[in-house]
């Protein structure tokens, strides 16, 4: 095991650092094997992922369902453990599988696994193998056609769910395409995730806890305007609309639908196009339908239910086979925002009994919730954030979930008692932990890293508490010359603790003075900097620290996993708090003997980039030089469902919005600000860098602009080393001292 992290702490008039260097090797280390070691080239960092630069992990590495066995991958074959006496009861190798599977590739993907039966899926094939006990060898297949999307398996109803296009299927062993819900109007769209991904909504198709139905949801888009993309490919181009809801414009109407599976065995072949019924969920046609969670007797469906303002919350009731609304459980009300997140998770079969996560007392917690009267009672009372539902033990008596605990800039593993105020906290390092929990909740395969510790794989024991080390991964970057790291805290203005992360050249130099590169997003859910491996930090930023730059970054208000207070304050007035934080992050840099105050620079991303922008038209004379990519330029252009969480809509705070469209700052440039975009970006449409590239023309302002031609809102793969070059190049070559 690595030392758990030390904190050296350096007394600042603005701030507290702990210096926490990246590589085991001191400055004098350095200097001496400065000869010896590899230069970490930009193209390395981009592709790092791909050119084994970061820490390996355990492939495939997951629990057997209902047992205290677990899965992984190496050498070519799959190997299952048993976690208390660290036997191995099964290796599944090439020769098994080309056995039981020919055609298939040697080692296929295993999507599901437990004691008995394991689940393969190979491109439109899914196939239900009986690897133990007594139909050992009992193989069942399930067909999808071609352009199947969205698939979500059922082992108990021994069935696939799909999407084609818009519409949603059902393929069974007898047949590859039972329809569920079949629209020819393009508009309407079946079984695909709703309201662009919010509200914690990652999928648009829900089973029922034994297989008997699907619950999914359908929206009309009917509505919502058009907006064009341009295939430059085609010949000639092309043009894609796609729909976006703008805030303040029409949006989406959402629906949640319930499909019976045996209903499946009457109709096949007959080619019935709607066969679900949708639920009567009435009200506000644009409401937010978010977190469908089955009752265990399959006899309900619970809808937390956000209206259009999205600060108040329903969580409502509806039977399922009436479809009607039964009542309303609770309510969630503030003035500011409500975003449900999580489903609500039934710990037994007991109906009347629920867990429901909230940050109504300010920080995201755990509560155990009476069905029959809608009274909710604590079982964590944490003033840190949980960040994530690690799920039940088969007892139904311990919930498991990660928080940041006292530091913000960590995740750590707990337990939680169902029947009383109890909580055990198993992560002793320091670090970011990610867990997966046994069904039995006996043990919790836990990856973690920190500074100075690359990746631990290691098997708690929840009953002693105790833990085995399974993989301690190298640090893979030994022998390449790295830059070092620091991560610090500041105050903000308003008193509250900012954390900032420092990354200096291998051979920093106090005595001389350093350009700086400030990396910034400065948005709702996000961190940037954590403690883990890196900082949170990319590759990238050490090429660049070693060009003989400082790359500097501030999680301000506003940014995630620090509490609702922290995150509301940028309620109606995006961008103005959390460039008062940047601000408060300049000042402390040009306290630094070290930092090149003429030379400041400032890049991000998306929210970055409208932060980047921000700062350099808001605040003309504090940088030199920005590069903003895939910027918002005017919130009244992005989506709703994001936007009036944060800033309502613009007919109710036109005076917000107004305040924080750019393109009225352009005049202000004083700099060099290049922007950058994926033309058939459907997140950030490209309108809002047009608008600014128009209002520069305009204002007879230069500015420098760059697109990504049929990339989307980032660009990722190959292109991402061209992406990087040009940003990094171009703060290099413009990041200079003005001789005005």
């Amino acid at each position: 095991m690595k030392n758990i992290l030390l904190y050296l702490f350096l007394s600042f008039s603005l701030a507290s650092f702990s210096q926490l260097p990246t590589v085991p090797f001191t400055k004098e280390d350095l200097k001496e094997k400065k000869s010896e070691l590899k230069e970490l080239t930009l193209k390395d960092a981009v592709l790092a992922s791909w050119r084994g630069l970061y820490p390996s992990g355990i492939s495939a590495l997951r629990w057997i369902d209902g047992t205290d066995d677990y899965l992984y991958y190496e050498k070519k074959a799959y190997h299952i453990k048993d976690a208390a006496t660290q036997t191995e009861k099964l290796t599944l190798d090439t020769t098994f599988f080309q056995k039981n599977f020919p055609g298939l590739p040697s080692v296929p993907r295993i999507t599901q696994i437990n004691s008995t039966e394991m689940v393969i899926s190979q491109r439109n094939k899914t196939i239900i193998y009986t690897y133990s006990g007594k139909n050992k060898g009992n193989k069942i297949y399930i067909n999808t056609p071609e352009g199947a999307a969205n698939k979500s398996f059922n082992l108990k109803a021994q069935a696939v769910a799909y999407t084609l296009e818009n519409n949603l299927y059902l393929a069974t062993v007898k047949d590859s395409m039972v329809f569920i819900e079949v629209n020819e109007d393009k508009n309407i769209v079946t079984g695909q995730a709703i309201h662009r991904y919010e509200f914690g909504i990652s999928k648009g198709i829900f089973w029922s806890p034994d297989g008997n139905y699907i619950a999914f949801y359908q929206k009309d888009e009917t509505d919502v305007a058009n907006y064009p993309l341009l295939n430059i490919n085609a010949t000639p181009g092309k043009v894609n609309s796609i729909k976006y809801p703008m805030a303040g414009q029409k949006s989406e109407y959402g629906k949640v639908g319930i499909y019976k599976v045996s209903d499946s065995k009457s109709f096949i072949k007959k080619f019935r196009k709607h066969s679900g019924k949708m639920l009567a969920t009435g009200g506000d046609k644009e409401h937010y339908l978010t977190n469908v969670t089955w009752s265990p007797d399959e006899s309900k469906i619970y809808i937390a239910e956000v209206n259009r303002d999205q600060n108040h919350m329903h969580f409502n009731e509806y039977d399922v086979v009436t479809s009607k609304k039964v009542r309303t459980i609770f309510e969630e009300k503030n003035d500011k925002w409500v975003e449900p997140e999580n489903p609500g998770f039934f710990p037994t079969k007991d109906v009347n009994t629920m867990l429901w996560m909230s940050e109504k007392n300010g920080f995201m917690n755990l509560y155990r919730v009476n069905m029959k009267n809608g009274k909710w009672a604590s079982l964590t009372n944490f003033d840190f954030p949980i960040t994530s539902f690690l799920g039940i033990n088969d007892a139904g008596t311990y919930a498991y979930v990660q928080a940041t605990g006292k530091d913000g800039r960590e995740k750590h593993i707990y337990s939680v008692s169902l029947k009383e105020l109890d909580v055990t906290h198993f992560t002793s390092q320091s670090g970011t932990h990610n867990g997966k929990v046994s069904s039995t909740g006996n043990y919790i395969l836990d990856v973690y890293s920190n500074i100075t510790t690359p990746k631990i794989t290691q098997l708690i024991n929840t009953e002693s508490g105790s833990f085995m080390v399974l993989k301690d991964s190298k640090n893979r970057l030994e022998g390449h010359q790295t830059a070092t790291m620091e991560l610090g805290e500041l105050t903000s203005k308003s008193g509250e603790k900012l954390y900032t992360r420092m990354i200096k050249p291998h051979d920093f130099d106090p005595s001389k003075k350093y350009p700086v590169l400030i990396y910034v997003y400065g948005g709702p859910h996000a961190q940037m900097i954590t403690n883990s491996w890196l900082g949170g930090a990319r590759l990238w930023m050490h090429w660049m620290a070693n060009q003989g730059y400082i790359v500097y970054t501030l999680d301000g208000r506003g940014s995630a996993n620090r509490g609702f207070n922290f995150e509301n304050q940028i309620h109606r007035q995006i961008g103005e708090v959390e460039m008062e934080d940047q601000l408060t992050g300049v000042e402390y840099l040009k306290s630094l003997p070290y930092a090149d105050s003429m030379r400041l620079a400032v890049h991000g991303w998306s929210y970055g980039g409208f932060m980047t922008t921000s700062l350099m038209l808001r605040h003309p004379g504090v940088f030199t030089t920005a590069v903003a990519g895939g910027p918002v330029i005017d919130w009244k252009w992005y989506e709703i469902m994001y936007g009036e969480r944060y800033m309502d809509s613009p007919q109710d705070n036109p005076e917000g919005y107004k305040k924080n469209s750019l393109m009225q700052y352009v005049k202000n440039l004083d700099g060099k600000l290049l922007t950058i975009h994926g033309t058939v970006d459907d997140v950030v449409v490209m309108q809002h860098n047009l608008a600014l590239v128009q209002q520069s023309v305009k204002d007879g302002v230069q500015m420098d602009f760059f697109p990504y031609p049929m990339h989307p809102h980032n660009v990722r793969g190959k292109d991402r080393v061209h992406l990087m070059t040009k940003i990094l190049n171009y703060v290099i070559e413009n990041n200079i001292v003005s001789d005005k």
